[in-house]
């Protein structure tokens, strides 16, 4: 064995161990290894580099900036609370989840899609009584499934597309070209679950649902006048049941209703008091007509994108202490209004203008997103803290946002540009129609992601460059007997123990070079391996770590580690025998 093709496969080696076993960062450690592998002289800087000027890992960088847009607008919640409903039971819950998060999932990537529907899988769960393990599990894998149909679904085929046009220029896939075998896998992944998987799902508790020590906060929210809540029933629309927060009572032309069930009717003006922790402001944001805190007089001359909602605690030397909310003039003093008092951890009722407020209050105020920085080293107060992701969205330009996806994937779609171009136009259009603010559009960029995926390419490059690739590719050609479906085989094989133990990109980067020259000394063409390392890299569905997603509902969940082992493993049985059926005939060898 070559010096060249050791020293490439001791870092690689030391990668997998690396991003496997310890919590290092993985761009920390891909760029470690991209430093060593031209250290070792096995790449040129140029060569180790060239993973940073890709168009596939700049169209992922553009996709976060249109998925901002989506979010900053209430595209995608308005999506799941108006077209997907309210279920009554199990398998009705379970099969809109994993319908809606598939759906979804083919033109956004999977990750935003996912983290979108975790909590309305975790209303759905108390509304019906059941754990919400008995549907965030299927919902997670319906989407990563889903991501296989299209090339803008996961970032994975971004990245191996991005490879192979490396290789051979005129080889690119279109934007549906997976669709051949993606839409099989996501049906035969819906048929799992609802004919054998629901049976190997656990019950278990929800960990983020157990909120006996959080601070309880009591909120007002009006029903604007031409909401389209007005004529609805607090049932149909979600409120009966919200994640974090349950509805108190309501206040209808100076009348209250107490013990409120789910078949009343909404009207505009009435304003409902809801009881729960911090993040129901966040949940009821999200839902359009509603008016957070209607009778309370501190509008702030803010736009959507600048308000954010911050916790504050009281100190002793606050010149608050002692005096009423209205005596001290909170919005005119901090440039703040204040939704909601909690003390010792408990809501406080009656009229907030006329609370007194105490050394050690806890308020939650809406404000502009500069406060905690302004206020941070302020002794008037012991603790301030924003809330993450508290910004309202900004409903009136959801169907604009929603325009303009459409937009990207028809012109992609079309041929009329390319995916690159097309993704650049649609995050400029995101800014410049302000679905989402420059600031966001950055914030929204996850860097580390981009900079592993950059730096991921250097491993591929020498793998191929050093013979490594060619090296290995002999060993599963001797293993196949030149046989190229059992090359084919041994390939998404391989490829999907390596997801199961990295990240799914660094799966995919790892494993191209490999497959192509299987694909070449086996004497086969080199595009149905390319599609089966695609195909695999997302089949991470046996552990934890085998897909970043799997990490997003873990806790939520309340899984544990054979949870995933035992429903994830027979679907991973059937995906793979059902691609190593599609992927031949849909690309012949």
């Amino acid at each position: 064995m070559d010096i060249t093709i050791l020293e490439t496969l001791v870092v690689v080696t030391a990668v997998l161990l690396l991003l496997a076993m310890t919590s290092l960062a993985a761009d920390i450690v891909l760029l470690t290894a991209m430093v060593a592998l031209t250290a070792l002289g096995v790449l040129s800087p140029e060569r180790a580099l060239s993973g940073f000027a890709s168009p596939g890992v700049m169209t992922i960088a553009a996709l976060y900036v249109v998925v901002a847009g989506l979010r900053e607008t209430g595209a995608l919640a308005w999506l799941s609370q108006r077209v997907f409903g309210h279920p009554t039971t199990v398998i009705a819950a379970q099969i809109r989840l994993m319908a809606a998060s598939a759906l979804v999932s083919t033109v956004v990537s999977n990750t935003p899609v996912v983290a979108m529907f975790i909590p309305i899988a975790q209303e759905w769960a108390r509304r019906l009584s059941l754990p919400a393990s008995r549907l965030l599990l299927p919902m997670n894998n319906l989407a990563i499934l889903a991501g296989t149909c299209t090339l803008i679904g996961t970032s994975t085929n971004l990245v191996v597309d991005g490879l192979l046009q490396n290789v051979h220029p005129d080889a690119g896939l279109g934007i549906f070209a997976l669709a051949r075998v993606g839409v099989p896998l996501t049906l035969v992944g819906f048929l799992y679950v609802l004919l054998i998987g629901r049976w190997l799902l656990p019950d278990r508790e929800d960990a983020i649902e157990q909120l006996s020590n959080a601070r309880e906060y009591s909120f007002e929210v009006g029903i604007k006048s031409g909401s389209p809540l007005a004529g609805r029933t607090i049932g149909a629309v979600g409120l009966r049941s919200m994640p974090r927060a349950y509805l108190l009572e309501i206040a209808r032309n100076g009348e209250l209703l107490t013990a409120v069930g789910p078949q009343e009717v909404l009207a505009a003006g009435d304003v409902l008091t809801f009881v729960g922790v911090a993040d129901a402001v966040r949940d009821l944001r999200l839902i359009p007509g509603l008016d957070i805190a209607p009778d309370q007089d501190f509008r702030l001359n803010l736009r959507s994108s600048q308000r954010c909602l911050v916790e504050l605690v009281l100190a002793p030397s606050s010149p608050l202490a002692g005096m009423t909310v209205r005596e001290g003039a909170f919005r005119t003093r901090y440039q703040a209004g204040i939704i909601s008092i909690s003390r010792e951890g408990q809501r406080l009722e009656g009229k907030l203008g006329d609370v007194r407020l105490r050394p050690g209050d806890t308020l939650l105020v809406e404000t502009d997103d500069a406060f905690v920085d302004r206020h941070r080293h302020n002794r008037e107060f012991l603790l301030v803290s924003g809330l993450k992701d508290s910004t309202p969205p900004d409903f009136r330009r959801a169907p604009l946002a929603a325009a303009i996806l459409l937009a990207m994937v028809g012109l992609a779609a079309s041929g009329l540009t390319s995916l690159f171009t097309a993704a650049f136009l649609a995050a400029g259009a995101m800014v410049g129609f302000r679905c989402v603010t420059l600031a966001a559009a950055r914030r929204s960029i996850e860097y580390p992601v981009i900079v592993a995926i950059a730096a991921s390419y250097a491993l591929g490059f020498a793998l191929t460059d050093s013979g490594a690739a060619a090296w290995l590719a002999a060993s599963i050609a001797a293993i196949a007997g030149n046989d190229a479906f059992i090359a084919l085989c041994l390939v998404y094989v391989a490829t999907v123990v390596v997801t199961e133990l990295v990240t799914n990109n660094a799966a995919g980067v790892l494993m191209f070079p490999i497959a192509m020259a299987a694909a070449a000394q086996s004497g086969a063409h080199f595009m149905p391996f390319v599609i089966a390392v695609m195909i695999a890299a997302s089949a991470g569905f046996v552990t934890p770590i085998g897909y970043q997603t799997n990490l997003m509902i873990y806790g939520p969940g309340g899984y544990r580690f054979g949870d995933f082992v035992r429903f994830g493993l027979p679907m991973n049985v059937f995906v793979g025998i059902t691609a190593l059926i599609v992927i031949p005939a849909a690309w012949p060898l």
